[in-house]
């Protein structure tokens, strides 16, 4: 078994497993990174092509993505100043791990909701 237990906060805090997963299995982040998967691309478009995240938030995924190594910022000199961003060799190794996962996500669409369904008529009686 992978070594996933930890016995105190501070275990915890210096588990390399912990750490990788924990920055880059959030809901954005994992989403962002699938936004790049065809290139570079500026902050509008990724904020278009995700849709219903705040400026806020994507800026804040997006330079914890830049601070792990999974992407790279780019200022373009303008004018206007243009700013893009990529994904690393690290990025690109994630992506290949996560696009395995979207498909199956997609293919068990139709028994999680059925499962979800099943559970919630369990608990409503």
């Amino acid at each position: 078994m992978l070594p996933i237990g930890v016995e105190s906060k501070a275990e915890a805090s210096n588990c390399s497993i912990r750490s990788v997963l924990s920055n880059v299995t959030g809901k954005w982040r994992m989403i962002i990174v699938l936004a790049l998967e065809d290139g570079p691309r500026r902050f509008g478009e990724i904020k278009r092509c995700i849709g219903d995240v705040t400026q806020r938030v994507l800026t804040e995924n997006l330079r914890g993505l830049q601070r792990d190594g999974y992407l790279t910022r780019t200022v373009h000199p303008g004018p206007p100043v243009a700013v893009s961003y990529e994904l690393t060799p690290l990025g690109r190794g994630l992506l290949a791990m996560l696009k395995p996962l979207v498909y199956w996500s997609h293919e068990q669409m139709d028994e999680v909701k059925t499962a979800r369904l099943t559970y919630d008529r369990s608990q409503s009686g």
